[in-house]
């Protein structure tokens, strides 16, 4: 394993990265492929990948780095995984897509609805598309049009969806980035997360006309922001009293969190049941594959056997439910223990790092997710998340990257482990942390100094 010397743009050691971010720029928006992965944030040249094994990335310029994005979640098990591999490999051998129903696809839908409160599944491609599908199906279950979401929980690009408060508590949304017109939010409320105060004065305004409220189960797309103790019951309830149904979003943490994703840490405990659930990555694999699922008098008015139109040329992809059935049937508790092992030894070791060189942080989780805001603590909601320190976390990045880590290039994302991080993994983050923390330090001072 080679690293180079530290550098302050982030640019060592990666002559071939930088020639393909070239060429990438002039035939692909941005040189990437999603918007994150052009280390806007944090600066520098985003490392292309040649390949990925167990706990390690190896970019194309021969550099290995331990993994903490994990492809942003799905690869619980690790990267190329040999029995997952096994059953992929026998699966193409019968062919890729088929356009009718498969084996693979039943017996996932059976796997999660055995592991999560759902009754039913309806499988497409993308969590984009699985919220899309879900919010559609609520309103043409609920009669309803208005949705209620909150700030800083994210639910893929799905326009209505892209939304930001409107000037006052209970007003509309309005679009939130530029290419969603204001018709497609102007039934979207936004609302600031863990505040009940905030949901009750929306539904008593509007509540007859709500159709869901859709939720992150414990956001992660602002950073890690569990729920406070309660506050799922609490929707989930009121919801109920006002005929909305209540929508989690576990895209990220299902399955991932913990073995029936966050639902069984908080709503199996806490006595809540979410009317509808969307799902993601790990029950992919690492395939492109998402699902929604719920009540199966609500998910009972999908097409064909409702009035809901949803279809998908590549839903139930017959590769992608044998990844998913794979992984899910390989993350034993076994899994589950080593992921919170490694996640706390990793955490205390963050803090203590971080403590010693005097920058102000707070290291937050959901289950086996967690990530380090560079603010004082307790981070609940958007507005909290909101300052953490930007340039603190661009150094602190590139110190990690430098070292052989390979951190979520934004300040604003959760950590991965998965049970490929053994001993050698974890301690070459252990010996990165000082140096980088170090490096935050650094940059706060100097942020200072040009004040």
């Amino acid at each position: 394993m080679t690293h180079a010397a530290p550098d302050p743009h982030g640019t060592a050691g990666t002559s071939v990265s930088r020639a393909l971010y070239d060429r990438a720029r002039h035939v692909i928006p941005g040189g990437v492929s999603s918007p994150v992965r052009a280390f806007n944030a944090v600066g520098g040249t985003p490392r292309f990948i040649r390949s990925a094994a167990g706990a390690w990335l190896t970019d194309v310029d021969g550099r290995e780095y331990v993994d903490l994005i994990c492809s942003w979640g799905p690869m619980l098990l690790g990267h190329a995984h040999p029995e997952v591999q096994a059953a992929v490999t026998e699966a193409i051998s019968r062919g890729t897509s088929y356009g009718a129903p498969t084996v693979p696809e039943v017996e996932l839908a059976e796997e999660i609805v055995a592991r999560t409160p759902v009754d039913r599944v309806r499988f497409v491609s993308s969590g984009t598309e699985a919220a899309m599908s879900s919010i559609r199906l609520a309103r043409g279950y609920t009669g309803r049009d208005v949705v209620v979401k909150f700030a800083g929980c994210y639910h893929g690009h799905v326009d209505a969806l892209l939304a930001s408060a409107g000037s006052g508590l209970a007003t509309f949304a309005v679009p939130g980035t530029p290419g969603v017109p204001e018709s497609a939010t102007a039934l979207t409320l936004v609302l600031p997360y863990n505040d009940r105060a905030a949901v009750e004065a929306v539904f008593a305004e509007h509540g007859d006309r709500i159709a869901c409220l859709v939720t992150e189960a414990a956001p992660g797309n602002m950073g890690v922001v569990p729920p406070e103790p309660g506050f799922n019951g609490f929707l989930a309830e009121i919801c109920r009293r006002n005929g909305a149904l209540f929508i989690t979003d576990e895209v990220m943490t299902g399955f991932r969190a913990g073995k029936q994703g966050y639902w069984g840490i908080d709503g199996a405990t806490e006595g809540w049941t979410p009317d509808l659930m969307i799902f993601g990555k790990v029950m992919g694999g690492g395939f492109p594959a998402a699902a929604f699922g719920g009540r199966a008098d609500v998910m009972s008015h999908l097409a064909p056997e409702g009035p809901v139109y949803q279809a998908g040329t590549l839903s139930g992809n017959p590769i992608a439910t044998t990844a998913g059935l794979a992984t899910l049937r390989l993350a034993t508790d076994e899994v589950y223990d080593h992921l919170t092992s490694a996640g706390d030894t990793i955490k205390a070791a963050v803090v203590e790092s971080l403590a010693a060189a005097g920058v102000p942080h707070v290291v937050q989780s959901a289950g086996t997710m967690f990530s380090v805001f560079f603010t004082e603590g307790p981070v609940r909601d958007f507005a909290d998340a909101s300052r953490t320190d930007s340039a603190a976390y661009a150094a602190y990045f590139h110190a990690m990257l430098d070292a052989g880590v390979y951190l979520p290039p934004s300040a604003y994302e959760a950590w991965f482990l998965s049970a490929a991080h053994d001993d050698r993994a974890i301690q070459t983050i252990l010996d990165a942390l000082p140096a980088a923390a170090a490096a935050a330090a650094a940059a706060q001072s100097q942020t200072k100094e040009t004040r």
